[in-house]
């Protein structure tokens, strides 16, 4: 069995003792990602910015992972407001351009802990 690897991520950083992301063997795992400002760590006040922010962190994370982008398969998000999807498709499309290569994704309309407005969760095979 391949032992875990904790990947720590500046400026990602939970209330909880958990990492932000695991990779074992070629699989990476995040716990929740938040849309916090990579240099404070504070959340912004724009829904913009969050989501950029959490974009940021599926980049860096990957790249830590030793994978890109590329290997993601899928990815959960959490919003508290259906119309943030809008938001988080035009990060998404940045992204994933290509249509013919898009991981899966699954958004769902939930209560977050006080401050977020979205979340991410991923999961990613590395190549």
């Amino acid at each position: 069995m391949a032992k875990r690897e904790v990947l720590h991520v500046k400026g990602s950083n939970h209330q909880n003792p958990i990492p932000t992301a695991v990779k074992i063997g070629n699989m990476v795992y995040t716990s929740a990602i938040i849309g916090s400002d990579p240099e404070t760590g504070e959340m912004p006040e724009s829904i913009n910015e969050e989501v950029a922010n959490l974009f940021h962190y599926i980049r860096e994370i990957m790249e830590l992972a030793g994978g890109t982008t590329d290997d993601i398969a899928h990815l959960g998000i959490s919003i508290t407001d259906r119309g943030y999807k809008k938001i988080v498709n035009v990060e998404w499309l940045k992204m994933f351009p290509n249509e013919d290569n898009r991981p899966a994704r699954h958004s769902t309309v939930q209560n977050l802990r006080e401050g977020l407005r979205v979340q991410i969760e991923l999961t990613a095979v590395l190549q």
